[in-house]
């Protein structure tokens, strides 16, 4: 088991220039679980995983890690303790694979050491986990989008941190590669007692896949808690501004959202019972 680790945002506001995303914002990581964040397009959900990580610096407020702040902690510290993959990363030109996942080893060397075994084994891990062993020898940029996602990833996995942050981490996937990244996770969650706060684009595989979810709305947190209790038509309405329905979902039995848009239902589906459901 992994070592126990408290993250929070206290009082957070954050911008960028005058303008201004996130507000006096609260947040608790719940340790040791899948947390997802949702929210409209723009509602700060990158932001503040930008600032958790440390690559943007608050307002105002604070971002704690077991009660440091970590835009004081040094970098190599952190990145022991806390990774990140972060939305659209670029890779060094002409980079292989292999050496792009062996750089999630840096924040565990230490000066002038030589490379180990544990840091081999590590990477040969993190290649098997994410079905990128085929491709170690081939440069990152000779890849699909849908195969270079899956080598981040796989860097963010030999990092081997306790506490690990995604921001939308099945972009450019096709949906049964969303489904083996978000199984991955998962995994990673229950064998090793990893930590994991990812921004989801997909209302449905956040509320299947996170134990926890935090709809943002407004620069502020509209609702936090388990997936049946944030996944409502109201929070769905107000956070999207979208009608909806909500069912239990046949194969998971997590709450399952089915939008109402003006064509495609059936006569009954948008009436005013349906729409207040749940």
């Amino acid at each position: 088991m992994t070592a126990r680790h408290t993250l929070e945002a206290a009082g957070l506001s954050l911008g960028y220039g005058d303008h201004g995303v996130i507000e006096g914002l609260e947040l608790t990581v719940p340790d040791g679980a899948i947390t997802a964040i949702v929210g409209a397009n723009a509602c700060g959900k990158s932001t503040l995983l930008r600032s958790m990580s440390r690559l943007l610096a608050p307002r105002a407020g604070h971002v704690l890690l077991d009660g440091k702040e970590v835009h004081r902690m040094p970098a190599k510290a952190l990145a022991r303790t806390l990774g990140l993959l972060p939305q659209s990363p670029i890779a060094p030109e002409g980079i292989t694979v292999s050496d792009l996942v062996g750089r999630g080893r840096n924040p565990h060397q230490r000066a002038f050491a030589r490379w180990s075994r544990g840091d081999d084994e590590a990477v040969a891990a993190a290649l098997e986990a994410t079905d990128t062993l085929e491709l170690a020898e081939l440069a990152v940029d000779e890849l699909s989008g849908g195969q270079r996602q899956r080598v981040w990833i796989a860097m963010a996995l030999a990092q081997q941190t306790e506490l690990l942050l995604l921001d939308e981490p099945t972009t450019f996937l096709d949906v049964a590669h969303q489904v083996e990244v978000l199984d991955l996770l998962v995994d990673l969650n229950r064998e090793r007692g990893t930590t994991i706060l990812m921004v989801l684009h997909d209302l449905n595989l956040a509320a299947r896949y996170a134990d926890h979810l935090v709809a943002l709305a407004d620069g502020r947190v509209h609702s936090a808690g388990a997936p049946d209790d944030v996944l409502t038509v109201d929070t769905v309405r107000t956070v999207f501004g979208l009608e909806s329905r909500i069912i239990a979902d046949p194969t998971s039995g997590r709450p399952l959202m089915l939008p109402i848009g003006r064509h495609r239902t059936t006569t009954g589906e948008t009436s005013a019972a349906d729409a207040g459901a749940h």
